[in-house]
């Protein structure tokens, strides 16, 4: 008996070993997106951290073409989340992405001023007043893309004047590099008026928004891609899937995005 116990021991051990699951691996995934979807992504991290044991996300956010300029030049993005198609399709051609474009998410342009604003500013059309400090965003932000549309389609509404987009832009005062940096300075009153996505203007306490025109209403598109040079593509698949699925979209639709469209 003596001989025996320790060869039983031994057998007793590598059973439990056997029938205790091991952890699952940690994975760290590096998702980089626009800058207005920082608010909403911090839920999404602690979300998915939970539906998905194991995934470790790290997110990093700015403009989208800022973060494209990145990825180009080697940056080790896992997943990139864009407020446009184009910074994407870029992405796609140069053979950058694995797989198709996937858009998860719609947003709205709208107008926003301070609070207290002495600009006095009702409509769009007051833009084109004389001494009105307008915030815009760079050229290669999303937005501003976005923005162009909204005034050419204003400039020819009746009511508005002949040359509002040439009054809309001598009346830009500064070009920010993301459209977070804009509500900031609209909130500061370094600016009279802007125009931001829905979901920046809700998540402000400081701004209140101006009723754009239903024929100037502008949709955004959101899109995302997996990295080609991503160290874990199929868990990279897997978080684009999860965003794009019932849990994902009940999130950011409670930040106000749109479902895709």
């Amino acid at each position: 008996m003596t001989r025996r116990v320790p060869a039983l021991a031994l057998v007793l051990a590598l059973a439990a070993c056997a029938t205790t699951p091991s952890p699952p691996e940690s994975v760290e995934l590096t998702v980089y997106a626009a800058a207005s979807l920082r608010n909403a992504l911090e839920q999404v991290e602690a979300a998915y951290e939970i539906a998905a044991p194991g995934i470790n996300l790290v997110i990093a956010t700015d403009s989208s073409a800022a973060l494209r300029t990145q990825i180009e030049q080697g940056a080790p993005a896992d997943v990139f989340l864009s407020a446009d198609l184009g910074n994407p399709q870029q992405l796609y051609d140069a053979g950058l992405a694995d797989g198709e474009i996937t858009i998860f998410a719609g947003n709205t342009v709208v107008l926003i001023v301070p609070f207290d604003t002495p600009a006095a500013i009702r409509t769009p059309a007051d833009l084109a007043r004389d001494e009105v400090r307008i915030v815009a965003a760079g050229d290669e932000v999303p937005i501003s893309k976005y923005i162009s549309k909204v005034v050419y389609i204003l400039a020819r509404l009746a009511g508005y004047p002949a040359d509002f987009s040439n009054a809309y832009a001598a009346n830009v005062v500064s070009r920010e590099v993301n459209v977070q940096a804009v509500v900031a300075k609209i909130e500061l009153g370094e600016g009279d008026a802007a125009f931001v996505y829905q979901t920046d203007a809700l998540a402000s306490g400081s701004v209140r928004t101006v009723p754009i025109p239903d024929e100037a209403n502008v949709q955004a598109h959101y899109a995302g891609v997996v990295i080609t040079t991503s160290a874990h593509p199929e868990a990279a698949r897997a978080f684009l899937h999860w965003l794009t699925g019932p849990d994902g979209r009940a999130i950011l639709a409670e930040f106000g995005f749109l479902p895709p469209s």
